[in-house]
């Protein structure tokens, strides 16, 4: 019997252009239990082109780069969500000598606040890092976090650069625009082996010089 890694489930194409890491089984559970989303996704990535002047451009995750994946996926009904709860606790005291049973109430206003997602489609969620600070990565993986244990989503997609993007940084001359301390795979990584995504399923990719036009 043949057992699929998760990597065949990555059509090949994409696996050329991107470094990809799987976290929680995130890529069998999208490709078995949300095929549609899936696939949109997949799409996105092998469509995903950037230029010279992509790069040279300023404005971070506001750049045009990010603005490419909006193009191709709002119109499919990605949609930016977040999510706001209160909290409610029973404390139940039992065993007082009497035979009684004592409930108390206690609610927790705003326990989730704000938690937010640039696109999410049906149980999927999706994000893309850029050129932000790397803290920026916590509220990402503290978000699905959250969606996840909610039970909003059933697996997230997160999309930053890869450290090989760096080699084309330096043919540019344009290596300050992108520190150390900006989203970058080194930067995720670490966060998701230390557990901050919780037990939600997380695949990654990281773009590489492979979709600079011309690159």
């Amino acid at each position: 019997m043949h057992f699929m890694e998760w990597q065949d489930r990555i059509p090949e194409d994409i696996r050329d252009l991107y470094e990809i890491h799987n976290y929680h089984h995130a890529a069998e559970v999208l490709a078995t239990s949300y095929q549609q989303e899936f696939d949109e996704i997949m799409n996105a990535l092998r469509n995903f082109r950037i230029s010279e002047a992509d790069l040279m451009a300023g404005g971070g995750n506001e750049s045009t780069i990010p603005k490419k994946f909006s193009e191709m996926l709002r119109p499919l009904s990605w949609y930016e969500t977040k999510i706001q709860g209160d909290l409610l606790i029973r404390k139940i005291v039992s065993g007082n000598g009497a035979g009684q049973t004592i409930a108390e109430e206690l609610k927790i206003e705003k326990f989730l606040d704000g938690h937010k997602v640039d696109y999410v489609k049906n149980q999927v969620a999706f994000d893309l890092e850029w050129n932000s600070k790397d803290q920026t990565f916590d509220r990402d993986l503290y978000a699905f976090r959250a969606f996840h244990e909610c039970r909003l989503i059933g697996a997230a997609v997160l999309v930053t650069r890869s450290e090989a993007m760096n080699t084309a940084f330096k043919r540019f001359g344009i290596m300050k625009k992108y520190g150390a301390s900006t989203t970058w795979m080194g930067k995720l990584l670490y966060r998701l082996n230390a557990g901050r995504n919780g037990g939600c399923p997380v695949l990654v990719f990281g773009i590489t010089p492979k979709v600079i036009n011309g690159g």
